[in-house]
């Protein structure tokens, strides 16, 4: 199972099924998807034709070093896409003001890191315009 989390908390996964992969979807032929599921691998102008039809992205991170990731959700966000976008896998807490600054909308973590990072933890993170490390620099240039 897996916990997502919001700006709200721990909540229960709402979406489980029916993600295409990405690299079963052919960029050029027009297509009814719901959901996909991305690598840090995959290339985001695959589904430059496709955005509007698209509801909810998944990004896994494979670890919680590699950010590729977020990058790939600000280049989603920056070609238009106003879906769900959800971070899976290796994300942790200290991270989730980067997820959502990069402009992912949840993150879907297992239920063993939801366990060792409890709701309190990432729910201190919701905030995540007050995590923003540029802010900082500009309140202490005043």
């Amino acid at each position: 199972m897996s916990v997502l989390v919001t700006d709200a908390g721990f909540l229960t996964n709402d979406y489980c099924d029916n993600f295409t992969p990405l690299a079963e979807i052919d960029a050029d032929i027009p297509t009814n998807l719901d959901a996909v599921d991305m690598t840090s691998d995959d290339n985001q102008e695959r589904l430059a034709n496709h955005l509007d039809s698209i509801s909810l992205i998944r990004i896994a991170f494979a670890s919680f070093d590699d950010g590729r990731g977020f990058t790939l959700a600000r280049r989603l966000r920056m070609m238009g896409f106003t879906g769900r976008l959800r971070a899976k896998g290796y994300v942790i807490a200290e991270q989730y003001g980067m997820a959502r600054r990069s402009g992912f909308d949840e993150v879907e973590i297992s239920d063993a890191l939801a366990l060792r990072q409890p709701e309190q933890l990432w729910k201190s993170r919701a905030n995540w315009t007050a995590h923003d490390y540029q802010s900082r620099l500009r309140g202490a240039a005043h």
